[in-house]
């Protein structure tokens, strides 16, 4: 028989964790018959008072801790923790949530339907793996929801003698030994990689983590596969400060009298500017002699380049926006403020300048990991997503996950209305305002998801001029978030609103707009992932409830330009014209392509860092030291 606490590092597809699972079908013929007996033990729990629930933890937390094999464990304790749940939030798990959370233990990547019930179903295998007393990590896609979580998961963890601690970007490094030290910490993967990275350049006596024992990771896509491209990393200020900043402004000056296509190349789908020999020609023709020789012709080129990508191929109110003079990145998955985060090697100073706002120091990396890396350091991992299948084969072949999907409580009633399509964005945001105000007059609420803050804005001037009333949820309005999704579902509100990945916020639909057929979903995009599509269509239906979607796209979409292939003008019959549904499988192919082009990103950096890795351990370095890589 297997145990649960041999290390995890086996990439073969017969995992320590998937044995277990099967170990669990040969006991109990199939996972049916298992959730059928946590739900008898739970309901035979109800006349047991608090005390004897806490009593039965205890117990269990004795047997996990002398090597018994967890499994065993797993009916007693995922009905004490649903009792216990019923108790203290008046929600019992309902089947499919016991399902998830046997999958969740065996280490699957989990897609559960948005408004299924994930935070409750994490709880069942967090606790089983907290019994062993070495540390669970509940990681969330934002300090709102590690906060939310946190809160809702300690009621019921501290009845059953479990501690649970919290992570958040307020936290000092005294403060964060102590959450550490909790059986369950919440908290971003920004959070736990930093406080990694930072154990790596402290003294061994200073280091604030434990080992990485089990890791449950919520909204899984967005953060182990979408975040992936961008490495964590710590960095300090350059010692060639002042003549770096010497160096930018003048890129910056020279950038914007160079001629595209004759001086430079611009790939939109990769986001780089490439000089050509003339463009180099021209570029140390006007740039200062002393800051060439000082920084060598190779860096002025990178630094002119940066500027030139900074100038054509990056949009305020897009990539970031400009907050107290300061340049603020926009995560373009989650549509939210990126606190802390810079773009690296002059990028982010090259938008600065742009912007006219104050330059901010230049840096040097120090240290520096990958979210794959990362993860993959537990011994056991496990996620939560309502949309982890069009990821399953990334997911295998970097984690070693196998995804499952878990079926809905109730059949969806959720309705996929044809696509209209448009030439020009105007007439599409046209179109949008009078389909949104034709519902309102209804009395149906009206949900509007758009890619970017500019197009969020874009689309409430639209709906402005026809007279809609409405709010605005994008990431400049984030302390207002929760209040605004709330009210989301009320009778004849609309709600304009970028990505809705991880927003954490459900929309309570009233009893009125569920008669006029549910929240309304009008998508304004296609955005670079389809699994982001379907987290915005996801809002709606909800538990069996109505609701109904709708995709507006036009060919004038940032779809295009990011993948570098817009449809030619020739093509667009009149600029208010509405297109064929034909035209939807232009939208598909570029979606598509631009899919497989992240996703070998992101194998690529995972097999450039593997290989350094490789190398540093072979001469006895630290590979997550950047220092060293050089």
């Amino acid at each position: 028989m297997l145990k649960t606490h041999s290390s995890f590092k086996s990439k073969s597809a017969e995992s320590s964790l998937h044995k277990i699972a099967k170990w669990i079908g040969r006991r109990w013929n199939s996972p049916s018959q298992i959730v059928e007996e946590v739900i008898t033990q739970s309901d035979s729990l109800r006349s047991s008072s608090d005390r004897r629930l806490w009593e039965l933890s205890i117990q269990l937390q004795q047997q996990a801790t002398s090597k018994s094999h967890l499994e065993n464990l797993l009916p007693l304790a995922y009905a004490l923790v649903r009792e216990t749940a019923r108790r203290v939030h008046q929600q019992s798990h309902y089947d499919v949530q016991i399902l998830a959370g046997l999958k969740l233990f065996a280490g699957d990547i989990v897609e559960m339907q948005t408004g299924e019930g994930k935070t409750l179903a994490a709880l069942l295998p967090a606790f089983v793996y907290a019994l062993v007393g070495n540390g669970c990590h509940l990681i969330t896609a934002n300090d709102y929801l590690a906060k939310r979580d946190a809160k809702f998961a300690q009621a019921v963890f501290e009845r059953l003698g479990l501690t649970v601690g919290c992570l958040h970007e307020n936290l000092t490094r005294l403060d964060r030994p102590a959450e550490y030290a909790r059986d369950i910490t919440y908290g971003t993967v920004r959070e736990f990689g930093f406080d990694f990275l930072k154990d790596r350049l402290a003294d061994s006596s200073e280091r604030v983590q434990r080992e990485h024992f089990f890791a449950l990771v919520d909204e899984a896509d967005s953060v182990m596969i979408d975040d992936a491209r961008t490495p964590l990393l710590i960095a300090g200020e350059s010692a060639r400060e002042k003549a770096k900043q010497d160096l930018v402004e003048s890129s910056h000056f020279v950038s914007c009298r160079l001629a595209i296509q004759s001086d430079f190349e611009l790939n939109p789908k990769h986001r780089t500017a490439t000089l050509t020999k003339l463009g180099c020609l021209n570029v140390l023709k006007r740039f200062e002699q002393p800051l060439v020789l000082r920084f060598g012709k190779d860096e002025v080129f990178e630094q002119v380049e940066n500027s030139l990508v900074a100038n054509h191929l990056f949009q305020r109110g897009q990539q970031y926006v400009v907050n107290n003079d300061e340049v603020v990145i926009v995560d373009e998955s989650t549509g939210r403020i990126a606190d802390g985060r810079k773009w690296q090697n002059g990028l982010h100073q090259a938008i600065e300048v742009k912007e006219s706002v104050s330059i901010s120091s230049g840096t040097e990396t120090l240290a520096k990991i990958t979210v794959q890396s990362y993860f993959r350091k537990y011994r056991h991992l496990a996620g939560l997503t309502g949309t982890a299948m069009q990821a399953a084969n990334e997911f295998k072949k970097v984690y070693d996950r196998r995804v499952s999907k878990i079926p809905t409580r109730k059949p969806s009633q959720r309705i996929g209305l044809p696509n209209r399509i448009f030439a020009t964005f105007k007439a599409k945001a046209s179109a949008v305002a009078v389909e949104a105000k034709r519902r309102q007059t209804l009395g149906q609420a009206i949900l509007i998801g758009t890619p970017s803050v500019e197009n969020s804005l874009q689309i409430s001037a639209a709906l402005k001029f026809v007279g809609v009333a409405h709010e605005v949820l994008n990431c400049q309005e984030h302390e207002s978030e929760s209040r605004i999704i709330e009210h989301a579902g009320q009778p004849s509100r609309v709600t304009v609103a970028t990505n809705m990945a991880g927003r954490g916020t459900d929309i309570h639909v009233s009893q009125a707009v569920q008669e006029l057929g549910g929240l309304h979903i009008i998508a304004t995009a296609r955005h670079t992932s389809s699994r982001i599509d379907r987290q915005l269509i996801g809002r709606t239906a909800r538990q069996g409830q109505p609701g109904s979607f709708q995709f507006f796209l036009s060919l004038e979409d940032d779809l295009f330009s990011i993948g570098g292939s817009q449809p030619s003008l020739k093509s667009r019959i009149g600029n208010g014209s509405e297109l064929g549904a034909g035209w939807i499988k232009q939208f598909d192919r570029v979606q598509s392509k631009i899919e497989k082009l992240h996703e070998k990103q992101r194998l690529d950096l995972q097999e450039n860092e593997h290989k350094q890795q490789k190398l540093c351990r072979q001469i006895g370095l630290d590979p997550s030291l950047e220092a060293l890589e050089d």
